[in-house]
This record gives C-alpha cells, sequence and structure tokens, in this order.
C-alpha cells in the first residue's frame, strides 16, 4: 500500500469529540418546546439574562456571609533575636552567640538564630556568632579587632 499524505480535506475530530447541540424551542414532541428547557418566567427565562458574579437569587451570597479572614499565617516562621553593636560592648564575653545570650538570659530561647545590627559604638575586641550580621555591624566589630562568623 502506498503512503498517502495527509492533508487538511482529511483532517477531522476523533469519534466522539463534537456533539450536536440541542435544537429547542421547536414544539412538544421534541422535549425542548414551550419553555425550550428555561422554566416559567423569571429573570431566567428572558433574554439576554446576565447575574452578576456571586450572584445567588436574592438569598445573602456566600463572600457576604462567610468571614473574611485577615493575611495568612505563615507555617515555618522563623523568628530571631536582634542585638545592636552598642550592647554587644556591654556584654563581659569574648564570645558572643545564641547560646551565650540564652545563658545570660538576654534572649528567649524560642528563637531561632541571631541578628546583630550596626546602631551603636564597639571598642573592645570580640567574636560575634550569628546567622545575619548587617554590613555596617561586621565594619564596627571588624575595626575594634574582633571577628564575625555567620553559623
Amino acid at each position: 500500500m502506498a503512503n498517502k499524505t495527509i492533508t487538511l480535506e482529511d483532517l477531522r475530530p476523533a469519534d466522539g469529540a463534537t456533539k450536536k447541540s440541542v435544537r429547542v424551542g421547536r414544539g412538544r414532541s421534541s422535549g425542548c418546546g414551550k419553555t425550550s428547557s428555561r422554566g416559567h418566567n423569571g429573570e431566567g427565562q428572558r433574554s439576554g439574562r446576565t447575574s452578576k458574579r456571586g450572584f445567588e437569587g436574592g438569598q445573602m451570597p456566600a463572600y457576604r456571609r462567610l468571614p473574611k479572614l485577615k493575611g495568612f499565617q505563615i507555617i515555618n516562621k522563623r523568628t530571631y533575636a536582634i542585638i545592636n553593636v552598642g550592647r554587644l560592648a556591654d556584654l563581659k564575653l569574648k564570645t558572643v552567640s545564641l547560646e551565650s545570650l540564652i545563658e545570660l538570659k538576654k534572649v528567649d530561647d524560642k528563637v531561632d538564630g541571631l541578628r546583630v545590627l550596626g546602631n551603636g559604638e564597639i571598642k573592645k575586641a570580640i567574636t560575634v556568632k550569628a546567622a545575619y550580621v548587617s554590613p555596617s555591624a561586621k565594619e564596627k566589630i571588624e575595626a575594634a579587632g574582633g571577628k564575625v562568623e555567620l553559623v
């Protein structure tokens, strides 16, 4: 059998892919006569009927019945203890980390990490172990002879 090339005339939908539309309003015996499956009277029977989105026939619509929820809850939210460089100078520690601050009861033990910000001045050399250190804080700590380690 020779290969036949497919042309545009040969293309057609697969069997069962298309259906004939129901012709309504064509007499009683058609099953869709008289009211043409639209029911008796009222907004839905008239031509050009449109109702606004969310309309429930006069009943109080769901978007007004249900409470409005403000925002959303972040499931894996991380909380950080924030400390400024000026406060680090007051501590009598050589190495400042989250664990050492929890021991001194300076921060709550329910936090996930430590963030050091650059407000204030520092004169002594200390080592800081934190999850985040702002650029200005890092500059001040290193200028005083200290060291910054990110954990």
